[in-house]
């Protein structure tokens, strides 16, 4: 049954993303701002995780709310940020949508609006996509290979695409389900695949789309372990494996 989402949280794990968070706000505020995004009470919560740089100061600065842990650890982080929005926005949980992406990511500007467009038509998860962003020290040649390995086999008519990558960057979720799969997971990597699995098993209406992709980092100093830019970084020491980079 579709139902018109009555609120929105977008959430966001950080740790030492001080330089790169503020790209990642104003396109939230560029997304929240879009025409067709509905009037609802819409919050973004960071949660800054062991951080010593400045990105708690950064997040206040732009009105987002901000909760600080020391667990280095993305799964309790995302899952704190989750906890937080829930908390703020209680009275609209039953028709609560949550965005989340992550602090070093920029959003399209209709992102919200598609998001919240998909929630509206029923739909209990969206699975997004994203797309590298230049970076000096990232090789074409390994650009090249991550693309081959990325979009293997995605038809002429990509808005058909159902794909298999699962992205903490460009992932929502209705709080229903949300709460009912257990949420986030204290991963240390890979909560965000853990999540879905769990939506996946209880038969929730999941949406993989490739129609509004985010922009993210390639850059060579990543922060996950086993996220995409690792899996970068093994494209361009090894050319012959195929290292997952769907996180």
């Amino acid at each position: 049954m579709s139902a018109r989402p009555t609120a929105c949280a977008v959430i966001i794990p950080a740790h030492n993303e001080a330089a790169t968070l503020p790209a990642t706000l104003r396109s939230l505020k560029a997304a929240a701002a879009h025409r067709a995004v509905p009037g609802v009470p819409l919050v973004t919560v960071v949660a800054a995780d062991a951080c010593t740089d400045g990105t708690a100061a950064v997040a206040r600065r732009v009105g987002a709310r901000v909760v600080e842990l020391a667990r280095r650890n993305v799964g309790v982080a995302r899952a704190a940020a989750a906890e937080e929005a829930l908390r703020l926005l209680r009275p609209y949980e039953h028709g609560l949508w949550i965005a989340t992406t992550d602090a070093d990511t920029v959003v399209p500007a209709d992102w919200l609006a598609h998001q919240l467009r998909h929630a509206e038509e029923g739909w209990e998860c969206l699975v997004g996509t994203v797309r590298l962003t230049p970076h000096p020290l990232l090789h074409p040649a390994v650009v090249a290979k991550h693309n081959a390995q990325y979009f293997a086999g995605r038809p002429a008519d990509s808005v058909l695409w159902t794909h298999p990558h699962i992205h903490g960057a460009n992932l929502g979720v209705t709080a229903a389900a949300y709460r009912a799969a257990g949420g986030f997971p204290p991963l240390a990597h890979s909560e965000d695949r853990a999540l879905v699995a769990a939506l996946q098993r209880q038969h929730r209406r999941i949406l993989r789309t490739d129609r509004c992709p985010v922009l993210t980092s390639s850059r060579p100093d990543h922060r996950a372990p086993h996220g995409l830019g690792a899996a970068l970084n093994i494209l361009a020491r090894a050319p012959g494996d195929r290292p997952d980079s769907r996180d």
